[in-house]
């Protein structure tokens, strides 16, 4: 039974991994019709866009993950009540709370520097040998400028497990980060571009006053960040534009017709030399 699980497991994330990203919760919820008894399994695995939620007691928006669920309830990372509420909620050791509270202030201000806005969150939990923390960032565009409309969505998810050594720390740092974004003009027509990215990196780091485990692990998310930009940059808008070029060329046929007779030319007088 337990290979059975693992296979229909792989056969579902397989099919995750070909279907339109676009649509991905969608997709998601249909595939959990299909197979109920791998819920957890997919939830855990397959990530999906974040979703903003209100915190009335703190008067600040936090971003919903499994990593601040438990149940049907989400925890928030500014006043760390479950909405719904719920007494018995799972609840980061003291010490590890105020490392939360100055990452959600640390962060906060990485954002806005960076983004320009969005909602960022961070949730930190206890591990065996040190501790866990997921870094959220949520930026939404629905604006645009004169004659060029366009809107989007950036998701970045960050989950970083710290193996505390005393006075090292080994980092393992796991980072996707999820694009949408949609124009519609004249000279383009309506055009979807939508991606994930994944990305993991390990590191060691001294742990003293002068380097915390905030510190570090806001260089490796700051690094990380600048190498998915790239990487997106040079795959998804590079390629594209790549494609487009190759399909709609604005040289025409007669053009491009002398311009193969030529190239064969030369080739053929080569040949003969």
């Amino acid at each position: 039974r337990k290979a059975r699980m693992a296979e229909q497991l792989d056969c579902a994330l397989d099919l995750m991994r070909r279907l339109p990203p676009s649509n991905i919760e969608d997709n998601l919820a249909g595939l959990l019709d299909v197979v109920p008894n791998l819920m957890e399994d997919l939830l855990s695995a397959v990530d999906q866009p974040l979703k903003i939620c209100h915190d009335a007691a703190a008067k600040r928006d936090y971003l919903l993950c499994d990593y601040n669920r438990d149940g049907d309830s989400y925890r928030s990372p500014w006043s760390n009540q479950y909405d719904p509420p719920m007494a018995d909620g799972q609840l980061p050791s003291k010490e590890l709370r105020q490392v939360e509270v100055q990452a959600n202030e640390v962060f906060d201000i990485y954002r806005d520097l960076y983004y320009e806005g969005g909602v960022s969150s961070v949730y930190c939990w206890d591990l065996d040998h040190g501790f866990a923390a997921c870094i959220l960032i949520k930026k939404s565009q629905d604006h645009s400028k004169k004659g060029q409309p366009m809107k989007g969505t950036w998701d970045s998810i960050h989950v970083v497990e710290v193996t505390d050594n005393k006075r090292n720390a080994h980092y393992k740092l796991t980072s996707t980060v999820m694009l949408t974004i949609e124009t519609d003009a004249e000279a383009t027509g309506m055009v979807r571009l939508a991606g994930s990215l994944t990305r993991q990196e390990e590191k060691d780091f001294p742990v003293n006053e002068q380097n915390p485990h905030i510190t570090n692990i806001g260089k490796m998310v700051e690094d990380m960040e600048l190498k998915l930009r790239t990487t997106v940059d040079i795959i998804y808008f590079g390629k594209t534009k790549e494609v487009f070029s190759t399909l709609r060329s604005m040289i025409g046929s007669a053009e491009m017709t002398k311009r193969q007779n030529l190239s064969n030319a030369i080739a053929t007088h080569l040949s003969h030399k």
